[in-house]
């Protein structure tokens, strides 16, 4: 068995971002264990936002938030107080509200009272892991952005202002936009920079730096400032695109999540496993039913318990899940072991996807990124993020106890680690040992899986697994060569159990 070379780990370092859309060798960039993703969130305030926000709260110390900032969107702008109309740029919304002065505007102060509580539970949450930011650095990160208009990129704003410095900083790892809302805010903060230094001897180092460093990740297109600006003016700059995956946790979950699964969202689980008795912050969470109703929206009605029958969506029961429509944008970024930050073709909590043949810094899901179903039996666009639904979930409830409990009583995750490399070289026909050393800081008892994530490797042949505790003999056939991704999949025995990964890449080569 050859093992990759040294030099393979460092020579593409962001091999991710190459232009080739289907390079033949992928690679992981060698990394500090410390170092954190950073990212800043742009959101719109929608209910979901702030369901999303709550969760992302409490894994605040596996990334790295840089900017808090409260930008508008095809569903909620402010208006510019004036009784301006403003008709929607976006078929459907133009189509549903013509032309208005504002729309379902929750405000600028919603995330105060969420910071507030997750204050009152930090001490809580820091007993558990090390990294969570304080409730008062939080707040310095609130910005607010481009607001008054669906798409309104015309002035600079605290919130442009803010990510422009942000881009244009000397810190050059890379920086993850999260856009919840329209990307307009983004879109005002390069438009900035274009302004300020397009023409200039300088412009087309900074145009390279902001491209090497800038990666929006976009939950659909919620106004046309990426079409329209982003996308003609910067064309190198990397986009992940989720409009497809992200469904399972959005309002149409019932219709994307495999029946067995509903239970992980149905009130019984959110409401005693998540949202009741796990401390002030989890209590603010909306749900169905819940009686809480955000101000400024007048179709949040979600939570009125005489309107649980959503002609749209189905019915509920008090306490389901309404929607986290944006929570794949951030569950990209916690290391499970997946490997996926710099490789999203490979898959992991927040989907995969795939890179387009066209636009070379574009990452998207769709007709072309489908994983086989075993509830449908069939190819789906929608279940490289289903298939992770249940680890997210019980992880989820596993750091709700993590806002009430001593850690002496709660759950935390098992570690993972590969013993030797996890890149590997092989021939056809060859029987292989891949290996993990697990461990579990609760002493918990653990349980294995290895299993083939076939749709992410090029390799199409038969391959045998066969499993003896943390070790798996792998087969291959005497004739077919590619890459074959094998995941160690590893368990704790709890009753939230949570759950890590290790990667393996088999390059099978003649």
């Amino acid at each position: 068995m050859k093992l990759f070379p040294k030099s393979f780990l460092v020579i593409f370092a962001f091999s991710l971002f190459a232009c080739d859309p289907k390079p033949e060798v992928v690679a992981q960039p060698e990394a500090s264990e410390s170092q954190k993703p950073r990212t800043i969130v742009t959101t719109d305030g929608e209910i979901d936002d702030v369901d999303s926000f709550i969760r992302m709260l409490l894994y605040a110390n596996e990334f790295q938030i840089e900017g808090l900032v409260i930008s508008s969107s095809m569903w909620h702008y402010k208006g510019d107080g004036k009784g301006t109309l403003f008709t929607s740029e976006m078929e459907m919304t133009k189509e549903m509200y013509g032309a208005i002065t504002d729309l379902r505007w929750p405000g600028v102060k919603w995330m105060d009272p969420l910071l507030d509580a997750y204050g009152e539970v930090y001490p809580k949450l820091s007993q558990h892991a090390e990294g969570f930011p304080t409730a008062a650095h939080l707040k310095s990160l609130v910005k607010v952005g481009n607001i008054d208009f669906e798409g309104e990129m015309e002035v600079d704003t605290e919130g442009s202002d803010f990510i422009k410095a942000k881009l244009l900083d000397e810190e050059m790892e890379p920086l993850y936009l999260q856009a919840w809302g329209g990307t307009n805010t983004i879109a005002r903060a390069l438009k900035s920079i274009e302004d300020e230094y397009k023409g200039s001897p300088e412009w087309d180092g900074v145009y390279q730096k902001i491209v090497d460093k800038a990666i929006i990740y976009a939950i659909l297109d919620q106004d046309a400032t990426y079409r329209k600006y982003i996308a003609p003016n910067w064309p190198d700059l990397k986009i992940f695109y989720n409009s497809s995956q992200f469904w399972c946790f959005a309002y149409a979950w019932k219709r994307a999540v495999p029946e067995s699964q509903h239970y992980l969202f149905e009130g019984e689980f959110m409401g005693n496993e998540i949202i009741n008795n796990h401390g002030p912050l989890l209590k603010q969470y909306y749900s169905y039913g819940d009686g809480q109703k955000q101000e400024g929206d007048d179709e949040h009605i979600h939570g009125d318990p005489t309107k649980l029958e959503n002609a749209q969506w189905g019915t509920f029961g008090v306490y389901d899940f309404i929607s986290e429509g944006d929570s794949p944008a951030y569950l990209h970024l916690i290391d499970v072991g997946l490997d996926n930050l710099m490789h999203p073709e490979w898959g992991g909590w927040g989907g995969r996807l795939a890179q387009s043949e066209e636009q070379p810094n574009r990452w998207e899901d769709g007709k072309e990124v489908l994983d086989y179903n075993p509830f449908t039996e069939k190819m789906d666009a929608t279940y490289p993020q289903i298939r992770w639904v249940e680890a997210i979930q019980q992880d989820f409830a596993a750091r709700a106890d993590w806002c009430v409990m001593d850690y002496a009583d709660a759950n935390h995750p098992p570690v993972v680690k590969a013993v030797g490399t996890n890149l590997v070289n092989a021939k056809p026909g060859e029987s292989l040992t891949l290996q993990v050393e697990t461990s579990d800081p609760d002493g918990d008892v653990l349980e294995t899986k290895f299993w083939i994530y076939k749709e992410v490797g090029t390799y199409t042949g038969e391959a045998t697994l066969t499993v003896e505790g943390n070790s798996v003999q792998l087969q291959l056939d005497d004739s077919s060569t590619g890459l074959l991704h094998v995941i160690a999949e590893v368990k704790d025995q709890r009753a939230h159990p949570m759950i890590r990964y290790q990667r393996f890449v088999v390059e099978v080569g003649k």
